[in-house]
Order: structure tokens, then C-alpha cells, then sequence
């Protein structure tokens, strides 16, 4: 639905707040401050209180990015993504089926919600998606998905940076990109199969940079965050 195309590094950096608990995500949105005005929820503190957290940081001028990953009949997505336009969160991901797609962007017509289409998980490879029964590799896959969600009308789609460009030549200008697996250079991949490091990915096209483990496990998460928006002003 609604993409707004920002030029600040600051508006384009979102850092997830993959953490147990309330009283951790709270401490890292009170140690990085101004530094940093988008964060991301998803399951783990979800079902900890964030969501209620996500209201409390949309009250205080932040951004959010609920990372749901929504898939149900059609029905259950739409009233799902009625309720959720009236939280005020800026982004929310649903998986890139054509139908949930449809199904939510009629839901969010109006709104300011920008929905994200998920591709393939940035954890996965073609391997695993043999596996999983998938005739396409990723990157097949991941250039599908994503002109299907501009079929639909979404906002934008989630994947690797490593697909940034193409999916840039698929979707064109006005679709944002929304790349998790970013490692700033000399940090550990850990679960991440495809990574890309800040400034790659802002010059692949990527509009916004998801990074977590690199910031919030950092021993200094205000100085890793400007290191990373460092590293995307130079790109940009």
C-alpha cells in the first residue's frame, strides 16, 4: 500500500528488536535514543508484550515494523490487517501468496500500513527449498513473489540484499525493499545463509536495512548503529 521513499539513512535503518523480553527491548530503544527511530517486532517479543510495546513506540514519535508473517484464508488476513491499520505501526509483512496479498491490501485500503510481501526467508537457500518442495531456486522465487506483489498492489517486499538489484529491475522506483541478513563486515552471519553488509545493500537498491544481532547484541549498540549508518550515508 503506502511506500514513501526516504534518502535519510536514519529512516531507512531499522533495527530488530529480537529479544526476550519488554525490559530488554526498552533498554536498547533507551541506550540508542535519537540514533535510531525504526524498529522492528516479530515473534519473540510479540508474544512477550510487544505488541502493546509497538503502541508505546508509535506514541513516541517511532516507526515500527510488525514482522508477522501473516498466511491464513482470506477472511482471517483481512480482518487481521483491519485491526492492525488501527495501531498506528508503519510496516507489517505478510507471506507473498497472490491471494493473502489481494486479500490484505483491500483490508489496508486507505491506511497509511505499507505491506510488505515476504519472498524467501533469508535463512533459506536452494537447497532448502528443494526440501521443501520448491521447484524454483531462491532467486526464481524471490523474482516471482515479487512481481506478484506488485500485482497486488503491496507496498513493498522483504528479501535478501542479494536480490536487491533485480528485484529493483522487476518492481521499479516505487516498491520498497526491505533486506534482513545485513552484516556489517567482520560480524558472524549466524543463522543467515544469504547476508550482505550495509552499503552493498543500499547500493543494490535495497530501501531499508533490517539488522538485529550486529546492533542489539553489540557491546556498544549506539556506536554499532552509527557504524552502520556511517556505512549507508557513504553508499547512498
Amino acid at each position: 500500500m503506502t511506500f514513501t521513499a526516504a534518502n535519510s539513512p536514519k529512516d531507512r535503518l531499522i533495527v530488530a528488536l529480537d529479544v526476550p523480553d519488554l525490559s530488554s527491548a526498552s533498554s536498547i530503544v533507551e541506550t540508542l535514543g535519537d540514533t535510531v527511530t525504526f524498529y522492528k517486532i516479530g515473534y519473540q517479543l510479540a508474544f512477550a508484550g510487544g505488541l502493546e510495546f509497538a503502541g508505546d513506540l508509535v506514541a513516541d514519535g517511532k516507526h515500527v515494523f510488525l514482522d508477522m508473517k501473516l498466511l491464513d484464508i482470506d477472511n482471517t488476513i483481512a480482518k487481521a490487517v483491519e485491526n492492525i491499520t488501527r495501531t498506528g505501526v508503519h510496516m507489517l509483512t505478510l507471506h507473498a501468496y497472490p491471494k493473502a496479498m489481494r486479500s490484505a491490501v483491500e483490508a489496508a485500503r486507505g491506511s497509511d500500513l505499507c505491506l510488505l510481501g515476504v519472498t524467501v526467508l533469508t535463512s533459506m537457500d536452494d537447497n532448502d527449498l528443494a526440501e521443501a518442495g520448491y521447484a524454483d531456486n531462491a532467486r526464481e522465487l524471490v523474482l516471482k513473489r515479487a512481481k506478484q506483489a506488485k500485482e497486488a498492489n503491496m507496498g513493498g517486499v522483504v528479501a535478501s540484499a542479494l536480490e536487491a538489484a533485480a528485484i529493483r529491475q522487476t518492481v521499479g522506483p516505487d516498491m520498497a525493499i526491505v533486506t534482513p541478513g545485513i552484516r556489517p563486515r567482520g560480524a558472524s552471519a549466524g543463522d543467515q545463509k544469504r547476508v550482505m553488509t550495509p552499503g552493498e545493500a543500499i547500493a543494490a537498491g535495497a530501501s531499508h536495512l533490517v539488522v538485529g544481532r550486529p546492533i542489539v547484541g553489540a557491546s556498544d549498540p549506539k556506536a554499532a548503529a552509527t557504524a552502520v549508518l556511517d556505512e549507508m550515508s557513504t553508499a547512498i
